[in-house]
Parts: structure tokens; C-alpha cells; sequence
């Protein structure tokens, strides 16, 4: 059956965003579909193409100056040169919001304003664009006028306090996650935020402006942490590999390597002690619920360790997964990519780029089984579609036509 165009077909979107949080949105609206023209400064670029080591290799093997970290969150999407701090640039972009229904921007507050690029004054030319605004604190407040960084926000929003080994033991301490989480979960509330206002456009019939801040959606990430705290109002500390609310739900050693058990219901704790070969601990008085096993976990947990530690690794995964046990090994990302779930969900995907050779990219986890995903285009060429973009939207040869 042939499938229907991706669901954002026809929506036109202008990326005024650099780094990450912002292409993480970008890209999904990219990959669903829309048509998003990438603004960046000629001769340098989005600040990410330079962030390399590991560059993109080209047909002979050879480094390119494409950055790995820029061809993560880029794809999908065409380049366009432009200054916005010349008046020239700034005109051109205004003629291009004519043409547009979304706009993404990660400047620091007020920043575009003296461009004539702020909200106010693009909605005056086009009041059913859609303005998505990503900063660090968000447009108000008393650090909104205050640069925000990732690292900086896991920091502030409390992440780090509760990521890491327990404190007091080896490895102890403040420990930020492995990948920008504040970046990401920021990208995916603002790609949520623009497919919502375009469906409220459908209603009334204009845009308006989406305020979207790294530190909101850090804290709102924190989840049953913040409700944690909420209730007992006690801050949540580092517990290592350890759920805070769920016993037992860690890494175990075993005799070769490290695994996870994830207990999630009386069931499976009472299973998995069974496929240990301890079935007198599901029946233990002292750790009858899950409230009783957080309570005592100490205790239980110095008994599962010393069992744990007898059997292989992948000996304890498989008697645990056959009894619907949720468990399994502790990758790297070689590993991963490896893993037949992973090749069978083909996560990776190599686009042909124009410098020769494959992008080697990650595919998106949205699945539609009518109007698909489609992977058009390898992250972009500074520039590469410029003049294409011109003709196309504005039937001009060059900036330098009026």
C-alpha cells in the first residue's frame, strides 16, 4: 500500500537555532516531514560543526570539517547564508518569514529585537507564524536575561544531586548524565508546543509566541523525583544504581559483569527470587511488599548481591527473562548498535552526503504506519541550498537582489 506524505507535509519552518536544543527540535519537525530552512552565519555556521573531534569521513576515508556532533541533530533539513546582524540579512529573513508558518530561535531574551526580529515584530507581517522561543530561564523572571547552558541547568535544576554513586561511597559525588538531557528534553517539549499551536492555528487562525525554557523542562523531567520530594519533603539524594522507590531495581554484580534487575510488581520480585534459587526471601516477612523491601533495603540487598555474585551474567539474564523478569546486560554504544532489536528497528541510518561517503545518523523513534518518516537528506553543507532557497521562495539569483 503506498503510504501518505509524513504528517508535517507543507508546513515550512525557519531554524534560527544553533547548538542543540534547538536542532533537536528542528530536526523532529525535519523529520515528520516539514520543510526546514536552516539560517546560519556565513563562512562559520552552526557552532557545532567545529565541535571535533570525530569528524564525518569522506568517500577516500579521509576527515571532513563536518563535525559528528553537528550531523547528530541536522538532517532533513536545507542551509542557508545569511547575516541577520547586516540589514541586508535581517531584510532577507523578514522576506522569508512571509513564507513560513514556524519560526525557532535560541537567542538570549530581547536578543532579536534589534534586528526586527523579535515576535512582535514578525507577527505584524505574518500573524499566523508560530514563534518558538528557546532560552535558558525562559522570557521573564529575574535570571531571564542570564545565558543558559546544559550542564549549567543540571546543575541548578537539581539533576546532579541526584545522578551518581551514593555519596560516602567510592565514586561518590556530583555527577552530571552522559548526554545533554536538559538540550534534548527541551528540543522534544518544544517540538510538542509547535504541533500543538499549529493545531490550535487550525482554530483561530494565528500563530502566537512559544516560550519554551531549558530550566522548565529540566525540572519538569525530574518527574516522580519532584513528587518525591513533594510528599516528604525531604530532597531526594544520589543513589547510585538504585531506584529511590522500587527495591530491588539496580545493577548487580555477577561473577563476570554487571547486570540490571528491574522488579516492578510483587510478582516479579517473588519470580525473580525463585529464578535465583531463593524463593524463602518472596516469602521473608520482612520484605513481603515493596514498601517493607525499601525499608529494609540494606538488609535484602546484601542477600541478593552474595547470590548474584556466584552466576555468569548472561546465565542470571536468561533464567530471569524466561521468567518475565525484566533484566538485561549493561552495553556500550558499540554493543548497542549491535544488538539484534537495535538492527532489527534500523536505529541506524547512513544518508549519502555531498561530500562523498555516508552520514551515519540515528533514526527517529517515531514510527506512523501511514505516513512515514522519510530520511531526505544528510545534515547540510553550510550554505548548500542557499541559492536554491532564494529562487524557490523568493525568485531572486542572490542577497544582494532587491
Amino acid at each position: 500500500m503506498d503510504s501518505r506524505p509524513p504528517p508535517l507535509d507543507g508546513i515550512r519552518v525557519l531554524d534560527l537555532s544553533r547548538i542543540l536544543a534547538g536542532p533537536w527540535c528542528t530536526q523532529n519537525l525535519a523529520d515528520l516531514g516539514a520543510d526546514v530552512i536552516k539560517v546560519e552565519r556565513p563562512g562559520t555556521g552552526d557552532d557545532t560543526r567545529h565541535w571535533g573531534p570525530p569528524y564525518l569521513k569522506d568517500g577516500q576515508g579521509r576527515d571532513t570539517g563536518e563535525a559528528a556532533y553537528y550531523l547528530s541533530t541536522n538532517r532533513n533539513k536545507r542551509s542557508l547564508e545569511a547575516d541577520m546582524a547586516t540589514p541586508e540579512g535581517a531584510a532577507l529573513i523578514r522576506e522569508l518569514v512571509v513564507h513560513c508558518d514556524i519560526l525557532v530561535e535560541n537567542f538570549k531574551v530581547g536578543g532579536l529585537r534589534k534586528y526586527g526580529l523579535d515576535y512582535d515584530s514578525l507577527r505584524a507581517i505574518n500573524p499566523r507564524l508560530i514563534y518558538c522561543s528557546v532560552t535558558g530561564f525562559g522570557q521573564d523572571g529575574p535570571c531571564a536575561s542570564l545565558p543558559g547552558y546544559d550542564f549549567m541547568i543540571q546543575g541548578l535544576g537539581g539533576l546532579m544531586s541526584i545522578t551518581g554513586e551514593r555519596d560516602g561511597l567510592p565514586g561518590g559525588g556530583p555527577q552530571k548524565a552522559g548526554v545533554a538531557v536538559t538540550d534534548i528534553i527541551t528540543g522534544m517539549y518544544a517540538s510538542v508546543a509547535i504541533l500543538a499551536a499549529l493545531q490550535e492555528r487550525h482554530r483561530s487562525g494565528l500563530g502566537q509566541h512559544l516560550d519554551i525554557a531549558l530550566l522548565d523542562c529540566h525540572v519538569a523531567l525530574l518527574a516522580n523525583q519532584n513528587s518525591n520530594y513533594f510528599a516528604s519533603g525531604v530532597a531526594p539524594a544520589r543513589a547510585g544504581n538504585a531506584h529511590q522507590n522500587v527495591v530491588p531495581y539496580q545493577v548487580f554484580a555477577a561473577s563476570d559483569g554487571h547486570l540490571i534487575v528491574a522488579t516492578g510488581n510483587e510478582s516479579q520480585y517473588r519470580a525473580y527470587c525463585k529464578a535465583i534459587g531463593a524463593p524463602e526471601l518472596g516469602d521473608d516477612p520482612r520484605f513481603a511488599t515493596n514498601r517493607l523491601r525499601v525499608t529494609h533495603r540494606e538488609e535484602l540487598v546484601a542477600l541478593l548481591s552474595d547470590i548474584m555474585k556466584r552466576g555468569r551474567r548472561d546465565d542470571w539474564i536468561a533464567k530471569l527473562q524466561a521468567v518475565g523478569v525484566p533484566s538485561g546486560p549493561i552495553n556500550n554504544l558499540a554493543q548497542t548498535f549491535e544488538h539484534p532489536q537495535v538492527r532489527a528497528r534500523e536505529l541506524r541510518k547512513d544518508l549519502p552526503h555531498p561530500l562523498g561517503g555516508m552520514a551515519a545518523v540515528t533514526a527517529s523513534p517515531l514510527r506512523f504506519s501511514g505516513s512515514p518518516v522519510v530520511y531526505r537528506r544528510a545534515p547540510p553543507l553550510l550554505g548548500e541550498h542557499t541559492q536554491e532557497i532564494l529562487r524557490e521562495l523568493l525568485g531572486k539569483d542572490s542577497m544582494a537582489e532587491g
